[in-house]
């Protein structure tokens, strides 16, 4: 019996019983912040439970993460609301506006830098208006408060980190082993899937998106990681170049199954069949016995592949002899079909054995020294300014308001737009989670008024009162893991404690608790419409401007220096896409649109930097040929201007000059053809300027889809 129930109690162990496991962790982080703060005498024992429920994460890693950005955060945000104190003192509208301008440049540069940085900006500016706003009015207070703020949140940070690391820790870096093996194995299989029988278009965008979003959020995981395992900290090298390489063989996978299904639509079954036995063998070496596979079943893939691909030359010679006599388009098709399965070979052994050296700790990264690879994320310059923006007009609107009419809860309304603004400001649906946050600071208004009225007045000493206050902080942590609803958990936790939340001399003032609650639900209200109505994140413009972004990492393949190229243009387009993919949440002609030029512009550049970097190798073909270097010159010129401003023209323009190129291609290879390695050369050449050809021509292309 017991036996038939470990697979259920296994299953069990690594889903639910870690929900449950976080949620007594953050309560009792939360509790202990609490005590603590009390024992210490510090006037506001909520603030540091408030920053409890701000700060857990189910990772001791993200914790610890957070809490050293929280650190930093806090320190800058503390010295700006002294500063803004002592620059406008008993000028309310010259202090808003200089409130608000940190505030929006804070959430701004958050969105600039994100991961776990986005937190420490985001905590300049919210620890600014927390201490400054509620002292605004008297000045003479401002840096006792600033100190007793920056003590609370301390022992928040403190107690948080402490609970996370200590009690049953969940280690990141485990889950990043775990990540590994699952996205080893789906890719495999995925791999498989389109060698063997190929995708249809929309299946294949879906998966390949998806990936996507693995390799952006392998580098925040990764960042992470190393703040809690030693291991991964002189790891971190290492794990970056297996991501670039992981990106290095999505990219070959990608043109395989765009020439594959352009050869397939054009009626080539004769080229199709010439080459296709190469690709079901090596979809049969791919297998993986299990779901999760070990290092060693990644070893034992990249040793059937070093077998395979030593054979394949001679292989792949034998079986184009009687393709010679076909026409040149043809023999060009076989030639870039086999140089791209060399390819996609020698990028899959890398990644795998890669892979699998993660389970050698004391022995050298790889039998081969590879450069580290340097993961580099891009933000939109017009993103950062309309983040600015927006979060300076929410402020704007719930500050003016304060200011004419006095408001009492006015201050904590304007708090709590800041907050709004900063824990929106990455989010894919901001509106939605405004929304979610103001249903969360009813309920904890409501709730509040029942602790304050019926729940306070009748208990005494610590134990029962963290009794009390346990079931309401486990259902605010609960509703906050589900990933549809993690507004409302975090509007009820957040504004429960900050509202209600029990200090050394407890208030029963439920008036005042009301009036509160009032005012952050109103300034969650406001900052809804606004990101709704006024600001909405996907608006065309944007869309757009995001778009020429992307489409100009094809600029940077065509012009920049070699060095790094590669891996500057696979991460900044990874990136690009997951933040446009993000933008776009909605199934729509415009996410489709995007997502298209973002498999457009990971084919040609990638075939540009090959083409590139081969034409660098065969630098002596420029001594037999006058026109040599300045046709491809020419043809990435104009590739660059194609991708720049997509029209017509411009496409016409960079297929002319990729036949251009092609042709003087073939005229050296007929000079050296008596010579093996150069003859090699200038036929990788060939195969480059032939797929991007394809890529030109392809009809589903985005830039033919007028």
């Amino acid at each position: 019996m017991l036996h038939r129930l470990s697979p259920a109690l296994r299953d069990w162990m690594s889903s639910d019983a870690l929900i449950w496991l976080h949620l007594l962790k953050t309560v009792a982080a939360g509790l202990l912040a609490l005590g603590m703060a009390m024992l210490l005498d510090l006037p506001q024992p909520r603030i540091a439970m408030t920053t409890v429920f701000v700060l857990m994460q189910p990772f001791s890693g993200m914790v610890l993460a957070k809490s050293f950005y929280r650190i930093l955060g806090t320190a800058v945000g503390t010295f700006a609301a002294l500063v803004l104190g002592a620059l406008f003192v008993q000028q309310p509208e010259l202090y808003m506006l200089g409130m608000i301008g940190w505030v929006s440049a804070c959430i701004a540069a958050a969105v600039r830098y994100r991961h776990f940085r986005w937190y420490g900006f985001v905590l300049a500016g919210y620890t600014a208006a927390l201490i400054g706003i509620p002292n605004v009015t008297a000045p003479h207070d401002l840096f006792l408060a600033a100190l007793t703020r920056a003590a609370e949140v301390a022992v928040g940070i403190v107690c948080s980190s402490a609970v996370s690391a200590l009690i049953v820790p969940q280690r990141s870096s485990l889950a990043l082993r775990r990540a590994l093996q699952i996205r080893y194995a789906n890719f495999t299989a995925f791999a498989a899937d389109v060698l063997n029988r190929g995708i249809k278009r929309g299946q294949f965008e879906r998966r390949f998106a998806d990936l996507v979003d693995e390799i952006v959020g392998f580098e925040a995981t990764r960042t992470f990681a190393t703040f809690e395992d030693p291991a991964m900290r002189s790891r971190s090298q290492h794990l970056g170049r297996l991501n670039g390489e992981f990106m290095d063989a999505c990219a070959r996978l990608h043109a395989l199954h765009q020439l594959l299904k352009r050869l397939r639509a054009s009626g080539s079954e004769s080229k199709v069949g010439a080459i296709k036995p190469y690709f079901d063998e090596l979809a049969g070496l791919l297998s993986l016995p299990s779901r999760t596979p070990a290092m060693a079943d990644a070893t034992s893939v990249a040793g059937r592949l070093r077998l395979f691909q030593a054979r394949l030359p001679r292989r792949v010679r034998e079986t184009r002899r009687p393709l010679e006599a076909a026409p040149t388009e043809s023999l060009a098709d076989f030639d870039t079909s086999a140089e791209l399965l060399y390819r996609f070979v020698d990028e899959w052994i890398r990644y795998s054995e890669t892979y699998a050296s993660l389970a050698a700790r004391h022995k050298p990264a790889q039998r081969r020294q590879r450069s580290a690879s340097r993961y580099v994320s891009k933000t939109n310059g017009f993103v950062v300014a309309f983040t600015f923006i927006r979060s300076a007009a929410v402020m704007a609107i719930v500050g003016w308001f304060w200011i004419e009419t006095d408001w009492p809860s006015g201050g904590l309304a304007v708090i709590g737009a800041a907050l709004a603004c900063a824990l929106t400001s990455t989010a894919p649906n901001a509106s939605k989670m405004a929304m979610q946050m103001a249903a969360g600071a009813v309920l904890a208004t409501m709730t509040g008024y029942l602790f304050t009225c019926y729940v306070y007045p009748n208990i005494d000493g610590l134990p029962l009162l963290c009794a009390m206050l346990a079931p309401v902080l486990a259902l605010g942590a609960f509703i906050a893991t589900r990933k549809r609803a993690a507004g409302y958990g975090i509007g009820f936790s957040v504004f429960f404690c900050l509202l209600a939340g029990p200090d050394n001399v407890v208030t029963y003032a439920p008036d005042l608790l009301i009036n509160n609650g009032i005012a952050l639900t109103a300034s969650m209200l406001v900052a809804a419409l606004t990101f709704a109505v006024i600001f909405p994140a996907d608006m065309p413009w944007l869309v757009e401007r995001m778009m020429g972004d992307l489409r100009a990492q094809v600029v940077s393949a065509c012009k920049d220096e070699l060095p790094g190229l590669n891996q500057r243009f696979q991460s900044s387009t990874h990136d690009l896409t997951a933040q446009l993919r993000m933008l776009l949440t909605r199934r729509s002609r415009c996410r489709r649109d995007a997502l298209r030029w973002m498999l457009a512009t990971i084919e040609v550049g990638h075939a540009v930097i090959d083409l590139r970097n081969e034409a660098a190798r065969a630098a002596y073909a420029a001594a037999l040929h006058p026109r040599w270097r300045s046709a491809l010159a020419r043809t990435c010129d104009d590739l660059a201007r194609l991708f720049a401003r997509p029209d017509a023209q411009a496409l016409e323009r960079a297929l002319a000059s990729v036949r251009a190129a092609t042709w003087i291609a073939q005229e050296v290879l007929g000079t050296v053809h008596a010579e093996r390695d150069k003859r090699h050369d200038v036929q990788r050449i060939l195969s480059c300027l032939h797929f991007i050809r394809t890529a030109l021509l392809d009809k589903d292309a985005p830039f033919n889809a007028g």
